[in-house]
């Protein structure tokens, strides 16, 4: 079922100036983001407030896959008006979720998917990826377009950066093949902005 995301469309512009005015994002090949029709936007996950940062970065509505416990919560009815996706990171397939996505997908809208399905506190620079961003776009034939998020969440931060990468066709290509190219093109995007900041 399509999620209208009403609340994320009345809050959103307010929200993006307050969020851009406070952190100072670096928005890299924004142009990336598909003007108009599906595509899956998917990259790395380190900190809780990523999704506005994707969100800031188009003027499109994007529905974001979120823990199901958000969704559960006392404060499930905001997560649910803001149009988000609930994942059940516990479980080992989320189909409830994927159908969702791609419902959405076939509406011409934007998803945004954390293949690492979970904030990364290691020392590698990114975690295995799940299948869920290419099965979408496999089973709808969108593009994805690849993130990279360095830096940090501070007040007036000096190296809170997002880049986009050129989308990618996965058409035609296995769910490993399509996972391995989505995977390569994040680490690429974010060893790049290793070498800059060093």
């Amino acid at each position: 079922m399509k999620n209208n995301a009403v609340l994320y469309k009345i809050l959103r512009p307010g929200l993006t100036i307050a969020f851009k005015l406070f952190f100072h994002p670096v928005i890299v090949h924004k142009e990336y983001i598909p003007s108009q029709g599906a595509g899956v936007i998917a990259g790395n996950h380190k900190h809780a407030l990523d999704p506005i940062l994707v969100d800031a970065s188009t003027k499109r509505v994007i529905h974001t896959l979120a823990k199901k416990d958000l969704h559960d919560g006392p404060f499930g009815w905001f997560f649910r008006w803001m149009g988000t996706i609930p994942v059940d990171l516990k479980a080992e397939r989320n189909r409830d979720a994927l159908q969702a996505a791609i419902a959405n997908l076939q509406e011409g809208e934007l998803i945004n998917v954390s293949p690492e399905a979970k904030r990364n506190y290691t020392n590698e620079l990114l975690l295995p990826f799940k299948p869920g961003a290419v099965v979408m776009a496999g089973r709808t034939g969108c593009k994805i377009t690849p993130y990279a998020i360095t830096g940090d969440y501070k007040f007036r931060s000096k190296n809170l950066k997002i880049v986009f990468g050129e989308p990618l066709d996965v058409s035609g290509m296995s769910v490993e093949e399509a996972n391995c190219l989505l995977f390569q093109k994040v680490r690429e995007l974010l060893q790049g902005e290793s070498v800059s900041q060093g």
